[in-house]
């Protein structure tokens, strides 16, 4: 008759506790990957300017090389939007007097 020996239990898993401090983990997280900047864009009470300013988070998700064209769209945008208190209609600018010596 052979002793058996019983089998070892299998060692236990170890479960990794997730920080609560930290963002989660998720399987697309790529370190090099684009990440918002978290930087506050707070309403100017313009429009044109708000929307302009809404505008910059899409680069948020860009890879560098892509921030250029939404600059440029930004710029162009408050560029506009400037341009455009320069022909808001305003009271008419009064006639000067011409001098009638002689």
């Amino acid at each position: 008759m052979t002793d058996s020996v019983p089998e070892a239990a299998p060692p236990a898993a170890v479960v990794p506790v997730p920080d609560p401090d930290l963002p989660a983990a998720g399987a697309d997280d790529d370190p090099s990957a684009p990440a918002p900047l978290g930087v506050p864009r707070t309403p100017t009470g313009h429009a044109g300017v708000d929307a302009a300013l809404e505008r910059l988070g899409d680069a948020d998700h860009l890879a560098t090389d892509g921030h250029v064209a939404v600059y440029e769209d930004v710029h162009g945008g408050l560029r506009d939007a400037l341009a455009a208190l320069d022909t808001r209609p305003g009271p008419p600018v009064p006639a000067r007097p011409h001098d009638n010596r002689s």
